[in-house]
């Protein structure tokens, strides 16, 4: 007997099943999708669809629509070359799209027209459905914020301050050539008014005035080496150039707006902050947008993209925005020391959510027995038959003045006491640092708030709290950056990148309803 070890079929032939479905895994995550997704009426976010008149007919939007979800649950963020070859060789995507394969431009248009104004009703649709099929706990909220690299240059920025400053120095300029005019045009008897201010409309009008009277023409002017120019063409000439200098000036802060210092040449919606590149926890000033989650049975159950570069200010904007999808405040809404502020506080107050975020100085005030102990903090000092405070020496303070605290929404007020007399005090080197009596800042509102939250967070739930938060928050970034790389974002505009970060929500949550349907089975 001879072994026949030829063979004569080929791999180009047809081959059966005909079913795109028969080829994948019943436990696929495709089907998971499809499945919840499909559930859905999809047809009412696509309202931005134009009707269609001439040339080929478009592809379903719908499978479009699916097509682009499961791409941002698969890869956390697929480009859209990334969906186009997808759909050409990726059997699941082939399922979605039924063998179709649209171009790159076709996503773009889909996802920057089509999706754009209706992507946040669809993460809050689908955050529904997930939540009642996992019952998800809505009154725990974990809350947490990053700094994501904007797509902008490293060195385009544009400084508030820096801009202020060289426009107040135009504005000397602009005075010190008017009076120069005004001297000039004694013999007409016209006299341009000067101001410590100027507006480019104003500098526009002086500089037409100045042409009519001297009868300009522009034409005529002179310039390069050899040709002398006259004393009102150089006149002039400044004045056009301070005119667009100072509106230049004007544009770049009214950019930045009142809650901004600085912005990007390259996209001016991005603010510049500073980011931590590498494990060493060294940082640079980069062009980024702070992105805030809050996290809620590890879902994402509220995202915000915000220009600020502190998270303080942050976390109304979040908690507003959270009250508008689910009609509520979370209970407990649990953050770091980076939301712990009078403003965020007084705001838990009046929306009647319990304050478990942290202070600046919360690890020190629990850990750290001997700064909390020390006889020299004004919190720790005694208070005597009539009221006053007095130093370990027995010197009263008296009460100074009060005074506002500068950006506090709620008209928070500081007040100022200052010690009777510190000459001859032994304890003056471990007290205070100068030679004039001290002085110490008390705010008992705020004293008493960072009290209760320290009540709050060093109870058995707050401790529990606090270890789920550091597990869901920080861990869903870390899934997002790390496990499915996505740490810089790819469009330009706060509006584009709303939509970017809402994408990439949507597939995170997906991709976790994914996994805890398959643990479940195991399960079971």
């Amino acid at each position: 007997m001879i072994n026949q070890t030829n063979s004569y079929n080929t791999l180009n032939q047809g081959v059966l099943p005909f079913f795109i479905s028969d080829c994948l895994d019943i436990c696929d995550p495709v089907f998971t999708f499809d499945e919840l997704v499909g559930g859905m009426n999809l047809e009412k976010y696509l309202k931005n669809v134009p009707e269609h008149k001439l040339g080929r007919i478009r592809y379903n939007p719908v499978k479009m629509l699916k097509t682009v979800l499961f791409g941002f649950m698969s890869e956390g963020y697929i480009s859209l070359r990334g969906l186009q070859e997808n759909c050409r060789v990726n059997i699941r995507f082939m399922y979605l799209m039924d063998r179709e394969t649209p171009s790159y431009r076709t996503f773009s248009y889909f996802i920057n027209d089509v999706l754009k104004d209706s992507i946040e009703d669809i993460f809050n649709d689908i955050n529904q459905e997930i939540f009642s099929r996992h019952k998800v706990d809505l009154n725990h909220l974990y809350i947490d914020g990053s700094k994501f690299e904007a797509n902008a240059n490293k060195y385009t920025w544009v400084w508030k301050k820096a801009t202020e400053k060289s426009r107040y120095r135009l504005f000397e300029k602009i005075t010190k050539l008017l009076q120069e005019i005004n001297s000039d045009l004694q013999w007409s008897g016209i006299k341009i008014e000067t101001n410590t201010e100027y507006m480019p409309e104003y500098m526009r009008q002086i500089t037409e005035r100045f042409s009519e009277i001297w009868k300009l023409d522009t034409s005529t002017f002179v310039s390069g080496k050899g040709h002398r120019k006259t004393v009102q063409q150089r006149q002039y000439e400044k004045l056009v150039e301070y005119t667009t200098k100072l509106n230049e000036y004007v544009t770049k802060i009214s950019i930045c707006g009142e809650n901004r210092n600085s912005y990007s040449k390259t996209d001016p919606s991005a603010t510049f902050m500073r980011i931590k590149t590498d494990y060493m926890g060294n940082d640079q000033l980069l062009p980024a947008y702070n992105v805030q989650i809050g996290v809620a049975d590890e879902y994402i159950a509220v995202v915000d993209v915000n220009q600020y570069r502190s998270d303080m200010d942050c976390f109304i904007p979040l908690m507003n925005k959270y009250y508008e999808t689910y009609g509520f405040y979370p209970k407990y809404p649990v953050a770091d020391a980076g939301y712990g502020s009078f403003n965020n506080y007084i705001f838990c107050e009046q929306k009647g959510m319990k304050k478990y975020m942290k202070f600046t100085m919360f690890k020190k005030e629990t850990t750290d027995k001997k700064y909390h102990n020390d006889p020299f903090r004004a919190v720790n000092f005694e208070i005597g038959d009539d009221g006053k405070m007095r130093c370990p020496n027995g010197k009263s303070f008296n009460f100074l003045y009060r005074q506002h605290v500068k950006g506090n929404q709620y008209g928070r007020q500081e007040e100022v006491y200052q010690c009777e007399d510190c000459s001859g005090c032994p304890y003056a080197s471990k007290c205070k640092k100068t030679d004039k009596n001290k002085t110490v800042r008390i705010n008992e509102e705020l004293t008493a708030m960072h009290q209760e939250v320290i009540n709050n967070l060093e109870s058995i739930q707050g401790a529990l709290l606090r270890m789920n938060r550091s597990i869901q928050a920080e861990g869903t970034f870390g899934i997002i950056k790390n496990d499915r790389w996505y740490k810089r974002i790819v469009r330009k505009g706060i509006e584009s990148v709303k939509l970017e970060v809402l994408l990439v929500s949507i597939g995170h949550n997906l991709y976790k309803y994914h996994n805890k349907k398959m643990r479940l089975q195991e399960a079971a």
